[in-house]
């Protein structure tokens, strides 16, 4: 797997290009926004390390950029930004994944290589998943309610699919974090909390019968009825 580190600070950069060799990757360094832009347009990087305090364009604005013209890359934003707003702006801005620094490298080896089996991963034998009047089709990555489609984020859809990959499950908030975020980053945070609130304002608020429901105490469920 070739990687793309964009972290302005040389200290940083070659540290970590010099531990993901050390792993076996292969891994190049931009040192800003302008420099990824001109070496992603050149060569096929399937992941990116991304950093936020970045000069000219900071991590955020960079990350919707890429988003916008690289659907298929994964995107590992590795930044001291610690707070649960700032995960959440990573994620809306499509990052797959958040690491704070200073971070344990065998961690930041883990994500990469979760990140990887998800980009690899075979389709299902069902490419529609569906539930009530709900429709996820996952090869085109499209959601549709009734005839109403729907438009969700990457991290919203990726919330979604696992949804409706474990309908009738009682899913705890650790167990959700694990999946849809590949690891456990944070426990301690509300972001399963604030994207579920994303998720239920999308597919839930304007339908009936509402499907994603609160189970006090563990987390949620998803089901065609409150019972």
């Amino acid at each position: 797997m070739r990687i793309l580190i964009v972290e302005d600070e040389q200290e940083v950069a070659s540290f970590i290009k010099s531990g993901l060799e050390d792993y076996g990757f292969e891994a190049d360094v931009a040192g800003d926004a302008l420099q990824a832009q001109v070496m992603l347009s050149t060569t096929d990087y399937p992941t990116i390390i991304l950093d936020v305090n970045l000069p000219v364009i900071n991590g955020f604005e960079l990350c919707k950029l890429i988003r916008s013209r690289y659907e298929d890359v994964s995107i590992l934003m590795l930044t001291a930004l610690g707070s649960t707003e700032s995960k959440l702006n990573g994620f809306d801005a499509g990052a797959d994944d958040y690491l704070i620094k200073p971070f344990e490298f065998r961690e930041l080896v883990a994500r990469l290589r979760a990140l990887n089996r998800r980009r690899t991963a075979t389709p299902g034998d069902s490419a529609v998943l569906k539930m009530a009047d709900l429709e996820l089709n996952q090869q085109s990555k499209t959601v549709k309610r009734g005839n109403q489609k729907i438009t969700l984020t990457a991290r919203e859809l990726a919330l979604l699919e696992f949804f409706m990959k474990n309908p009738n499950k009682a899913l705890s908030r650790n167990e959700i974090t694990e999946k849809v975020w590949d690891v456990n980053f944070d426990t301690g945070t509300n972001v399963v909390d604030v994207y579920v609130n994303y998720l239920r304002k999308k597919i839930d608020k304007d339908f009936s019968p509402k499907l994603i429901h609160t189970i006090t105490g563990i987390g949620y469920i998803m089901q065609e009825s409150e019972e």
